[in-house]
């Protein structure tokens, strides 16, 4: 299964190359697309699995004002 995520910037958050340098950070890789980058686990994660990964996220972008959707497939 994957996680895609789609993210939106402010113009007066985090500047979008540190918001992507935190994401990357994470183990998200970017992509082209409907989606700005995916988190590739390589089996199917439990929704507990799922849930700590968009905390993770929460506290990762917490006061860069980004936006962000997340979508496990």
């Amino acid at each position: 299964m994957k996680t895609y995520l789609t993210i939106w910037f402010s113009s007066e958050g985090s500047p979008p190359t540190e918001v992507v340098r935190r994401i990357l950070n994470m183990g998200f890789k970017p992509i082209k697309g409907h989606y700005d980058h995916v988190y590739d686990w390589g089996r199917e994660p439990s929704l507990e699995e799922v849930l700590e990964l968009a905390n993770r996220l929460h506290e990762t972008l917490k006061g860069t004002r980004a936006i962000y959707k997340l979508e496990t497939v």
